[in-house]
Formats: C-alpha cells, sequence, structure tokens
C-alpha cells in the first residue's frame, strides 16, 4: 500500500478523534477487546477492519488488541489504496489486502480471529476427508441442524436468515507464510462460493465479514465454530 505525504497523516489525525462510541476507531478498539475477552485475538493476533465512506480504518499489526487505542489506528482511502494515517510507532496490518477483498464485494467491516474452535474444525475437516480419500477436493466445512446459524444471511441479494434445516457452507482455504499471500485464495473462496460470509484459513483462524459492523459481529458471534 501507498503512503501519503507526512503532513496529510498527521492531519487526518482528527480522523480517530470522536466521543462517539461508534465512530469506526472507537469501535474497533471496543470490538477487539470483546474478540482478546472471547480468545479469538491473543498474542497480538487477529485483527479489524470498518469501512465508513471512502475511508478504511485497520487496526494495527503486532499490537495487543485488548491494549489498542484510537490514536493506534491505520486509515487507508479506499479508491486509491493510500495511507492517509499511519502511525510512525507501528506496523500495517499484514491482513489488510484480504479485508480489502471483503470491502470490494460490498462489506462495511471485516473481522480476522484465531480461534482455536475456528483452527479446530480446519483440523477436522481435513482429518475426515483424508480418511475418505478426499483431500484434494474436501475444501468447506458444512453444517445443519444448528441454532446459531439462524442469525446467518442467505447470501448478498438474497431475503431472509439461514434456517434450522438449512446446510451452511464456509469454504477453506490452505494456510500459507505470510498473510497477505492468502489474498488470491480468500478472492477464489468467495468466487466459488458467493454466499458465504466467512472463509475457513486451515491451521490459522477465519474471516468474517457482514454489510456492516453490526452484521459482521453478530455473525462472527453466531457462526458455530467460534
Amino acid at each position: 500500500m501507498a503512503v501519503a505525504d507526512e503532513s496529510i497523516s498527521k492531519d487526518s489525525d482528527n480522523l480517530v478523534v470522536s466521543d462517539d462510541p461508534l465512530h469506526p476507531a472507537n469501535h474497533i478498539c471496543t470490538l477487539c477487546r470483546g474478540f482478546y475477552a472471547l480468545g479469538w485475538v491473543t498474542g497480538t493476533g487477529g485483527g479489524t477492519s470498518i469501512r465508513r465512506g471512502p475511508h478504511i480504518y485497520i487496526a494495527p499489526s503486532g499490537v495487543q488488541k485488548e491494549l489498542i487505542q484510537p490514536r493506534d489506528i491505520f486509515i487507508l482511502d479506499y479508491a486509491s489504496r493510500t495511507y492517509i494515517r499511519k502511525p510512525p510507532v507501528h506496523k500495517p496490518s499484514a491482513c489488510t489486502p484480504l479485508f480489502l477483498a471483503a470491502f470490494d464485494r460490498g462489506a462495511g467491516c471485516c473481522i480476522h480471529t484465531h480461534s482455536q474452535a475456528a483452527v479446530l474444525v480446519t483440523l477436522l475437516v481435513e482429518r475426515d476427508a483424508a480418511m475418505a480419500g478426499k483431500l484434494d477436493t474436501q475444501r468447506c466445512f458444512e453444517i445443519e441442524k444448528m441454532e446459531q446459524i439462524k442469525g446467518i444471511p442467505k447470501g448478498r441479494g438474497k431475503e431472509g436468515m439461514l434456517g434450522y434445516y438449512d446446510r451452511l457452507k464456509v469454504p477453506i482455504i490452505d494456510n500459507t507464510p505470510h498473510e497477505e499471500d492468502l489474498t488470491s485464495s480468500l478472492e477464489a473462496a468467495m468466487e466459488n462460493y458467493p454466499d458465504t460470509y466467512a472463509v475457513l484459513v486451515r491451521r490459522h483462524g477465519v474471516y468474517v465479514w457482514g454489510d456492516d459492523v453490526q452484521k459482521a459481529k453478530t455473525q462472527a458471534e453466531r457462526w458455530p465454530p467460534q
């Protein structure tokens, strides 16, 4: 990602100052503290990003997520993919290109967690596929008759939520040594499963997104393997 000049970055500090708890800079901090309490973003892992108009607000990398403050937040101009706010003491999130993949498909918020339950699901699917001799074709976690899926939409452009007897399908992609290298696989999974609002990363975690912050948070919390 490109970086705007230093003067623009300093002038943009006002973009993270607000008394509104739902302002993206404040909201990301609140969400990260909550996800930390759930054990989803421990050890500086995971991240959250919110789009508001032309701006993408992103939690920094390498920071204990329960300690993030609004001043730590990066801001990206969505159209130009240029940072307009880049705190000098922090590193940009390696999740950024994956967040952008969700925003390119209309999301308003994208959440990445290292939930142990999500990791375990990918291992169980991998084990079951190997036992069935389907390791190369089993790239999806499927579940039905689960109360929690009733909080997950049927798919973009479709009315209503999944029902108890519906089948939720969540694609699984292979992990890579560097987070940003997951982007093409994530985008392919989004294309192959257009109704999904989540993608599992084998032996790593999960990306979940929604049309807005409330929907993304709800879907992350309602998603069965979390």
